[in-house]
């Protein structure tokens, strides 16, 4: 294992950030996020369909389809506390190898969304097939290589330092091991941006506040998207990190981008 508890640099007390529209100080940027899923957990996934139009599992068809589980594969999905990732991995490889499973472990920084995960887990009868940590991604509680696939969908977004995230993910990644970030990204279809825009701000906080009781949880969301760095921005962060062959497909027009990494 690695020692954990990293120390705040010195002027981490003046240092700030971004949540969503609003400049926040660094260190109360993990507690406000927080906030938002205690507030949406129990009507996430739901809400994912709602916005989406039900997209957003064709979206992580495409994630799962590139990751292609298989038996014994030690894969982390970090930001997964819902378990969607997961419970996705487990049933591919059941599907194509019967009898046989690959070691998945979930990690999140909400416990609240991490009870929802066991939940829904033992509906779908994945019951002690999975691993829960509550931990956070910029200070993973994982050993040095002990990872064969890094997941995280719809997660960085809301991680406060993502190139420490990024870094810790090359850290826990075996020699070999692959790397995948599902994530809202740049439109990339000229003249769309104006109706994106208009869906996005006016009519999923409302969706929100129907569905989940919290509109401006939602609101801080859209504009999470709004804030995060487009295709290549993104793809010089991972490389910065240490990942190598990095690349990303779009989906949807960029409306979503699938990044890919190797740890070499």
């Amino acid at each position: 294992m690695v020692a954990h508890g990293k120390q705040a640099p010195p002027d981490a007390a003046a240092e700030t950030t971004h949540f969503g529209a609003e400049t926040v100080a660094a260190a109360d940027k993990a507690g406000r996020v927080a906030e938002v899923f205690d507030s949406v957990a129990g009507r996430y996934d739901l809400m994912n369909d709602v916005m989406s139009g039900g997209l957003h599992r064709a979206w992580k068809a495409s994630l799962i389809d590139s990751i292609r589980p298989r038996p014994g594969m030690r894969v982390l999905d970090v930001a997964g506390g819902t378990g969607d990732i997961a419970f996705r991995i487990l049933d591919r490889v059941k599907a194509g190898f019967p009898g046989q499973s690959a070691e998945v472990t979930v990690l999140d920084v909400n416990a609240q969304m991490l009870a929802q995960g066991r939940e829904r887990a033992t509906r779908r009868g994945h019951d002690g097939a999975i691993a829960w940590i509550e931990g956070n991604a910029e200070d993973l509680p994982v050993p040095d290589g002990s990872v064969d696939v890094y997941t995280i969908a719809f997660g960085i977004r809301n991680v406060t330092h993502i190139d420490a995230a990024l870094a810790e993910a090359a850290r826990v990644l075996a020699p070999g091991g692959r790397f995948f970030a599902l994530e809202f990204s740049k439109l990339a279809i000229p003249g769309l941006d104006k109706l994106y825009d208009a869906y996005s701000f006016q009519v999923i906080p409302r969706l929100g506040q129907l569905i989940a009781g919290d509109g401006d949880a939602y609101r801080y969301l859209v504009e999470s998207i709004r804030r995060f760095p487009d295709q290549e921005a993104f793809a010089a962060l991972m490389r910065e990190a240490g990942l190598k062959r990095v690349g990303w497909r779009n989906l949807a027009g960029g409306i979503v981008a699938l990044h890919s990494a190797w740890k070499l």
